[in-house]
């Protein structure tokens, strides 16, 4: 094992700037330099800076799994932020618990989990499905065509579209699956099935390369896309920005997080993320996200003096912070954190006009303990 530098806060970044996840991996990663670097240049925690050790698993779910253990076990690394897929998170999952290391997590996800070792900075499917629900049914129409990337969390994510849409008398009209790298032919085939099932909008949950080809697949084909857009929970700006805007104009977006938003912290964020990286990489939720649980980290880190994944974890869960996208604070009983849904529609810049947004930050539902089915949340923006 490495000997820890006592003289700076050593952590973990792992995410793929390569691979099938790739674009949004890497914004998750620029999020995050981008917040250990505005720590550092303020003096650090307690007087330490926070030292990154980064490795890119290239989209290789087995890769994260043995770099996160060549972190714990060999770097001297107790914190890790990294993962986005949810297949990559569960690989890490027993690994961080074996070695008491502490994950930060900074992507929406389909919930059903909990671990001591896991702290969630993204959205559950309470702050985003149960809206946008609400949205395609009042303002598309009543038939949903769903598709998605096969693995866990568009089918979870798919599944409870499927419940909020049926339970409020709409009717899903198709479901089809294709493997997280599917090809042209594949995406094709999905377009096909849309087009002969002629519906009011498409819930999709392709992500990744997938989705770059779908988005442009579904532009080529001519369907109107004011008439039936697809709404999704992951086509943030970045990725916008890869497909070219004018592939992607009416299609909607989920999310606690737009580039547009008007507040002072957005602006401030989005000057400081494009004069690092560039006037033409937009910020998104991927980059947001990773961004704001940094500075959730160094909160706690301030309060607890110790990377200890028990003592760090609980000094955590007591943080607030206003962030770009709104005040988050955590929901100690899920390690999960209270978020403001919106809802977007993608214009010709690459940048979303915001909506729908909650009037107030919504409690974290992990679990569907507690979310009401029936009710309508675009009028009340739920809270408990």
């Amino acid at each position: 094992m490495a000997a820890k530098d006592e003289a700076t806060w050593r952590v973990g970044v792992l995410f793929s700037r390569s691979g099938v996840s790739g674009i949004t991996e890497t914004e998750h990663f620029l999020g995050t330099a981008l917040a250990i670097e505005e720590i550092n240049q303020a003096g650090g925690v307690l007087g330490r800076p926070i030292e990154p050790v980064c490795y890119d698993p290239a989209g290789e779910t087995d890769a994260y799994r043995t770099l996160a253990r060549r972190m714990l076990a060999e770097d001297g690394v107790e914190v890790v932020f990294g993962c986005s897929l949810s297949a990559s998170r569960k690989s890490v999952l027993s690994t961080m618990e074996r070695h008491n290391g502490l994950l930060w997590y900074p992507s929406i996800y389909e919930g059903f989990e909990y671990s001591e070792n896991i702290i969630y900075t993204g959205a559950t499917l309470n702050q985003n499905v149960f809206a946008l629900a609400d949205y395609l049914l009042q303002e598309q129409g009543r038939r949903i065509f769903l598709i998605g990337s096969d693995y866990i969390y568009p089918r979870e994510s798919n599944r409870v579209m499927r419940d909020l849409i049926e339970a409020k008398g709409g009717t899903i009209v198709g479901e089809l699956y294709a493997a997280l790298d599917a090809d042209d032919a594949a995406h094709a085939a999905m377009i096909a099935a849309i087009r002969d099932a002629a519906p009011d909008a498409v819930f999709s949950t392709v992500v990744g390369r997938g989705a770059e080809r779908l988005y442009r697949a579904y532009a080529e084909s001519g369907i109107d896309r004011a008439r039936c857009p697809i709404a999704s929970l992951t086509l943030a700006e970045g990725q916008i920005h890869a497909i070219g805007p004018e592939h992607c104009t009416g299609h909607v977006l989920a999310a606690p997080y737009f580039g547009s938003l008007a507040s002072e912290e957005n602006r401030r964020f989005v000057a400081a993320f494009q004069a690092r990286f560039g006037p033409e990489r937009p910020t998104s939720m991927w980059s947001e996200t990773a961004y704001a649980q940094v500075h959730l980290f160094a909160r706690a880190l301030t309060e607890a003096g110790t990377l200890d994944a028990e003592r760090l974890g609980a000094a955590a869960l007591r943080q607030r912070l206003a962030a770009p996208e709104g005040d988050l604070a955590f929901d100690g009983e899920t390690r999960h954190i209270w978020l403001t849904p919106g809802i977007g529609v993608a214009r010709a810049d690459g940048q979303f006009d915001v909506v729908w947004r909650a009037r107030r930050p919504v409690r974290p539902d992990p679990y569907l303990a507690w979310s009401r089915f029936e009710t309508n949340w675009l009028e009340e923006g739920l809270a408990a």
